[in-house]
C-alpha cells in the first residue's frame, strides 16, 4: 500500500464565467440575462460569456456577429480589465489564508497546493470548499474546484461539476477515472489532436492507455510522451508561486478596418505605448519583438525580429515594428494589431528557491 504521506493535495479552482459574472455582480439588471463581455454585433470577438447566453452556443472567442446570431437578445457589455483584476486579488487573499504554494494560470483560476497546509486540515475536499464558501461569502461570485494528487487531473476535476461544484478524485480513483474519461476532456488536447486521435482509433483513456510510447511519439512528437504519462497518472509538475512572465504584449481591435500602413502605424504608436508602461510597471525587458496582424477575414500573420540587446523603450520598440510592418504587403485590410515582447530579462531572474514535493503515485 501506499504511504499517503507522500502523495500530493492539490486544489484547482476555476471561477464560474468570470467576467461575465463580474459584471452581473456589479449591474443587478444584466443578472439572469444572456450578456457577453467583449465584442458587438459588428465586429470583435466575446471574451466571456455569462451561462445564459453559453445555452445558446456563445463562447469566449466566438465572433460578435455570431453571437448575435446565435442568441438576438445578447446583451454586449465592454470589459473592464481593472475591475477584474481588482476582484482577482481579493480573491488571491483568500487563497493566501490557506498556502503559499498558488499558482495563477489567469485572472479566474489557479492551482494550490494544500498537501501542507495553513490550516492544518488534512482533507483538501474540505479545505476547497471552505475556500470556494468565502469566495460566496467575501467576494459574492460563485468558483469551482477540482481536487486531486496533480495538477492535471485536478485541473480536468474542476470541470466536472460546472457551474458552483467541486470534484475531487482520489488517489485509488486517478487510473480509472482517467481510463473512462473522453479525450477530447484531457487537458491540452484541441480539437485538432481530437481529430487526430479519433482517426487513431483513440476515444477515451482507456484507448490511449493501449498504445505504446513509440506509437503515440510517432504521430504526436515530444507531446507523445506527455499523453503516454498522464494517462497513467504522472504528472510531477509542481504548483510554483513564482511562474515567470514569458511574454508582455498590447493589442488593439479597430472599430473600421484599416487598409494604409500610414494608419497603422499611428495606431501601433498608442499600442506601442501602452506595452511600454506595462514593461515599466514590472521592470521587464526584452529581445524578441513581435507583430500581430489580424486581418478583415479573420485570418492571423505574425511576424518577429530578435534584437542583440534587451529593450523596452516604446521608440526602440516601434523602430522595430515600423520595419515588421513594411516587410511584405498587406494581403487585406487589417482589423487587429497588437505588439509582443518575448525573450525576456525574467529568463535571467528565476527564483533559485522551489518547494521540492516529487512524488510518483
Amino acid at each position: 500500500m501506499q504511504d499517503q504521506s507522500l502523495i500530493r493535495k492539490i486544489i484547482h479552482i476555476d471561477m464560474d464565467a468570470f467576467y461575465a459574472s463580474v459584471e452581473q455582480l456589479d449591474n443587478p439588471h444584466l443578472r439572469g440575462k444572456a450578456i457577453a463581455v467583449g465584442g458587438s454585433e459588428n465586429r470583435g470577438v466575446v471574451a466571456a460569456a455569462s451561462y445564459e447566453a453559453r445555452k445558446y452556443g456563445v463562447r469566449s472567442a466566438l465572433s460578435g456577429a455570431l453571437a448575435k446570431k446565435y442568441c438576438p437578445e445578447i446583451i454586449f457589455v465592454k470589459p473592464r480589465f481593472d475591475r477584474y483584476k481588482e476582484i482577482s486579488t481579493k480573491i488571491h487573499a483568500i487563497f493566501k489564508d490557506y498556502t503559499d504554494l498558488i499558482e495563477p494560470l489567469s485572472l479566474d483560476e489557479a492551482y494550490l497546493d494544500v498537501t501542507v497546509n495553513k490550516k492544518r486540515n488534512p482533507s483538501a475536499s474540505l479545505l476547497a470548499q471552505e475556500i470556494r464558501n468565502r469566495i460566496f461569502i467575501e467576494v459574492g461570485l460563485t468558483a469551482s474546484a477540482g481536487i486531486s494528487v496533480n495538477k492535471f487531473v485536478a485541473k480536468i476535476a474542476s470541470d466536472i461539476n460546472k457551474p458552483n461544484g467541486q470534484k475531487t478524485v482520489n488517489p485509488d480513483e486517478v487510473l480509472s477515472f482517467l481510463e473512462t474519461l473522453p479525450i477530447k476532456k484531457f487537458y491540452g488536447v484541441g480539437k485538432v489532436t481530437t481529430d487526430k486521435m479519433y482517426q487513431l482509433g483513440i476515444f477515451n483513456g482507456i484507448d490511449l492507455k493501449s498504445k505504446s510510447v513509440e506509437f503515440l511519439e510517432k504521430h504526436f512528437g515530444k507531446a507523445g510522451a506527455f499523453y503516454y504519462d498522464v494517462v497513467r497518472g504522472i504528472h510531477n509538475s509542481e504548483v510554483k508561486s513564482n511562474r515567470i512572465t514569458k511574454s508582455v504584449a498590447a493589442e488593439h481591435t479597430f472599430d473600421s478596418n484599416l487598409s494604409s500602413e500610414i494608419f497603422m502605424m499611428e495606431h501601433l504608436q498608442s499600442i506601442a505605448a501602452e506595452l511600454e508602461r506595462r514593461l515599466r510597471k514590472h521592470a521587464i525587458s526584452g529581445k524578441t519583438i513581435t507583430l500581430k496582424i489580424k486581418y478583415s477575414d479573420f485570418s492571423q500573420q505574425t511576424r518577429s525580429k530578435t534584437v542583440p540587446y534587451f529593450i523596452a523603450d516604446k521608440g526602440l520598440i516601434l523602430e522595430v515594428v515600423k520595419e515588421l510592418l513594411y516587410q511584405e504587403r498587406m494581403k487585406d485590410s487589417v482589423r487587429l494589431l497588437g505588439i509582443s515582447l518575448s525573450n525576456l530579462n525574467t529568463e535571467r531572474k528565476k527564483a533559485m528557491v522551489s518547494v521540492q514535493l516529487r512524488f510518483d503515485f
